[in-house]
């Protein structure tokens, strides 16, 4: 039987660098040649995006993109009309700020609906954070859960701490959270002083820089050796050590 082809122009995951280092250190050159085809991005931020877009691809002409932002000011209405190119058969791009787009990221709703809409998605290789994170902590790469943000009321965020420790230990299950690089050393501080001193940490930040900090100790021997992490975007990582 003959396969119809599909009528809609596809989406395209495009990941992005985490930082000011050069795309084509880290990213494939198909990601390149991809973003000169396109001129339709949804994107998280269109300075940000147009930046990108421009170190990536320099002799790319900007007066020819249209940029769909997709962020915590857009509205419902807005989502719901950023797939029109695809259906009426335009290729388009979405980016996340940093990294790969879906995870950790706004973008998730925008394939949701290209998957609802019958619009292909095509994913291309590209740095995450977290996965970079997970692959160097030497923690349980079979079962690990990412919980986002902790709360930022100190309080909360010391019994979120406890819940998941419970979790790690109950399903040996390593748990990642992320925060905002002006909080780093508040979240640091309070996984030192209200986890076990067994408990494993990796603190692993600005990845795939050239300042990259990748380490796992017990709490105990964290507090021994404490990193500087102000302003600097992190993951942390926690498992039972025994």
């Amino acid at each position: 039987m003959m396969e119809i082809e599909n009528p809609f122009g596809t989406l395209y995951l495009i990941p992005t660098t985490l930082g000011e280092n050069p795309p084509l250190e880290v990213l494939p050159f198909s990601v390149k040649t991809k973003v000169e085809e396109l001129n339709h991005f949804i994107v998280e931020n269109e300075k940000v995006a147009r930046r990108f877009i421009k170190k990536l691809a320099p002799n790319k002409s900007q007066e020819n993109l249209h940029l769909y932002p997709l962020n915590k000011f857009t509205t419902q209405e807005e989502i719901a009309s950023y797939l029109n190119p695809c259906l009426a058969g335009i290729q388009m791009g979405l980016m996340s700020d940093a990294g790969t787009p879906g995870i950790a990221d706004p973008g998730a709703v925008i394939v949701s609906k290209a998957h609802k809409a019958g619009v292909v998605v095509k994913p291309f290789v590209g740095p995450s954070s977290l996965i970079l994170a997970m692959m160097s902590s030497g923690m349980n790469g079979q079962s690990f859960a990412f919980n986002g943000y902790l709360p930022v009321d100190q309080k909360q965020r010391k019994q979120a701490l406890l819940k998941f420790e419970k979790k790690a230990t109950r399903e040996n299950q390593a748990q990642l959270f992320i925060e905002t690089p002006y909080r780093s050393t508040a979240l640091f501080k309070d996984l030192l002083n209200t986890l076990l001193p067994s408990t494993l940490v990796c603190v692993a930040c600005d990845l795939t820089l050239a300042t990259e900090l990748i380490k796992t100790h017990s709490v105990r021997d964290w507090k021994k050796q404490k990193p500087q992490l102000d302003k600097r975007p992190c993951i942390f990582i926690i498992e039972p050590g025994f």
